[in-house]
């Protein structure tokens, strides 16, 4: 049976060049269906130093120049092979990659997001990729397969069976999986064999593994004169792998063993690179895996990202601080408060009152309001409003008695907004003005779910016809932006001061399904809009239909003509060049707004 054997120097030079040299020229003689695999990393990217091999990792270093003459020795024999532990690796990789047949992927590795993003930037499909899934279920295989195959578009994704353990027992060795992985998926297996080196076994154990269907087998390899000071535990000299390389098959009773092992488990808690936060992270806000945290080996214990993301999807924040370079624990999280806040004022000059004006029987605020309360998932509901006189009447149109009343700033909506997260504890908002009566639990679900998922600090809807979007901003994302604007002027055009700024903040922008997408308006500012919503609300009573978007669009889809009535109506921000001038400027976070 032909088998493809990668023989795997890993750590056995122990940082000496001379070594390496010399090792490759002692396997030179093995050159047909073989590659030879080699280990580039960089301590302070791969580790903390707070981690045990960390002054390993430094001993071991080679320099970019150095790796060049390396890999250029080895390919005159062989095909050349890359384990990636972190950024430094693919920059040895992006400078030898005509070089490159394939790319390794250990298990501990697997989750870091930064090195899978520098990897995608790479052109891989002509490179063959390993994928280590030791300790890992079936079900999270399946989603590495998908996810690596999808962004790093390699030639072909290999699945490797097997870890280290110095050396790693007979009974650990993982052959039993090989007949389950060719079972539920159609990828190719590499079997990476680190039995004792020495042990006859270590010429018998993979040959049993090609006969269970292993595709490749990867080899430790030393050399057999000079001082080998790391990995010589499980590496053959060149007398061994000459007589591995005739053996045949042995030990068909180990194919019985369990999915996944204890101690390899154990070996994953030890060195999985998990996520630390990249930055200086706030009370209040979200975790974004892409750009909040960086992977690393750590001496510290923490939560994995799938950890993370769950405590997330199920609506909690930080509930502290945290400093970069630390790990995350259950009790830095909190289940977020989040509240709909209706900024109103009567103030309005193109329709005066217009807040007090009748949608049907009820009050173009309280309208606004009956829908804010059918949304999900939140704590709060109130009606902010200022601290100007002409504005107290609206205390008497809360629609509800539960719904908060609450007078802030008049001019500044930010500072408004921060006196509503302090009084109620609130960590989300959700924005709303009360110019909006159709405000729609169902986009809202898609965005807060995004919102949470991705991070973010700012969520807000596509294409969403003019008064049914929302956004979603974190308190701690509205005190960063009061750091740079003391006085925020220009605060009732909120959206401005988030999307103007994207490298402050995490950003996020929700594609909508199609049927929560039209070209309606639906705000209230003029007196046309008010004779279609009242049209929209006969239709819902007369057909004792409640309240839902997408049974809105359908009767404005069937009655053109209300829809028409205000369809030529356009939003000064977004038709006044002026205005829009003027918001790109006094919204931008510079060294001169701080």
């Amino acid at each position: 049976m032909s088998v493809y054997n990668i023989l795997e120097v890993a750590n056995t030079h122990g940082g000496s060049k001379e070594y390496l040299l010399a090792l490759i020229e002692q396997f030179k003689e093995f050159a047909t269906d073989h590659g030879m695999k080699f280990q580039p990393l960089k301590a302070d990217e791969i580790a903390t130093k707070s981690f045990s091999a960390y002054p390993i990792y430094e001993k071991l270093h080679f320099t970019e120049n150095e790796w060049r003459e390396i890999l250029a020795k080895a390919a005159e024999t062989k095909e050349i092979w890359i384990d990636v532990f972190d950024l430094y690796g693919i920059r040895i990789i992006e400078q030898n990659l005509e070089l490159v047949t394939g790319i390794k992927l250990q298990a501990s590795v697997l989750q870091n997001q930064i090195v899978l993003e520098a990897l995608a930037k790479l052109n891989l499909t002509n490179k063959l990729l390993i994928i280590n899934i030791s300790a890992y279920s079936l079900e999270e295989i399946q989603a590495f397969i998908q996810t690596f195959t999808s962004r790093l578009n390699p030639k072909e994704l290999l699945l490797e069976v097997g870890f280290q353990a110095y050396p790693t027992e007979l009974q650990d060795s993982g052959i039993s999986k090989l007949q389950t992985l060719k079972e539920y998926f159609s990828n190719r297996i590499v079997f990476a064999d680190h039995i004792a080196g020495t042990h006859e076994d270590a010429r018998w154990l993979p040959v049993m593994a090609t006969m269970l269907g292993a595709d490749f087998i990867e080899k430790h390899i030393m050399h057999d004169s000079l001082p080998t000071e790391y990995d010589h535990f499980s590496s053959m000299t060149v007398d061994n792998y000459r007589l591995y390389l005739e053996a045949q098959k042995r030990y068909a009773n180990l194919t019985k063993k369990s999915f996944i092992n204890q101690r390899e488990i154990e070996y994953l808690e030890k060195t999985i690179q998990i996520p630390l936060t990249s930055k200086q992270l706030a009370a209040g806000s979200l975790v974004s895996e892409n750009q909040d945290l960086v992977f690393k080996r750590s001496g510290e214990t923490g939560m994995n990202a799938n950890q993370i993301k769950k405590l997330q999807q199920n609506l909690h924040v930080l509930a502290v601080a945290k400093a970069p370079e630390t790990t995350f624990q259950p009790e830095d999280f909190k289940k977020a408060t989040i509240g709909t806040v209706i900024a109103c004022r009567l103030k309005s000059t193109r329709l005066t009152s217009k807040a007090l004006l009748k949608i049907g029987e009820l009050t173009s605020v309280e309208y606004c309001i009956k829908n804010c309360l059918k949304l999900e998932q939140v704590n709060h509901t109130i009606l902010a409003t200022s601290t100007v006189e002409q504005d107290a009447p609206l205390e008497n149109y809360t629609y509800r008695s539960d719904v908060k009343f609450f007078r802030g700033h008049p001019d500044d909506v930010i500072q408004r907004y921060l006196g509503v997260a302090e009084k109620y504890n609130l960590d989300v908002i959700i924005r709303v003005t009360a110019d909006m009566p159709f405000v729609s639990n169902e986009i809202l679900q898609i965005l807060l779910k995004s919102h949470f998922e991705t991070g973010a600090d700012y969520t807000v809807g596509k294409d969403a016809a003019v008064g049914t979007n929302l956004e979603i901003i974190n308190v701690a994302a509205l005190k960063y932006v009061k750091q740079f604007f003391p006085n925020a002027d220009y605060s009732e055009y909120m959206t401005w001061y988030f999307q103007n700024n994207a490298e402050h903040f995490k950003l996020n922008f929700v594609e909508l399904p199609s049927e929560l997408v039209r070209d309606y308006r639906l705000t209230l500012d003029f007196q046309e809009d008010l004779e279609m919503f009242n049209l929209v609300e006969k239709h819902f009573q007369e057909t004792k239909q409640p309240f839902a978007l997408k049974t809105l669009f359908n009767f404005l889809d069937q009655n053109p003509e209300v829809a028409k009535l205000n369809h030529n109506i356009q939003q000064k921000y977004k038709s006044d060049p002026e205005l829009i001038a003027t918001l790109n400027k006094v919204t931008k976070i510079t060294e001169l707004a701080s």
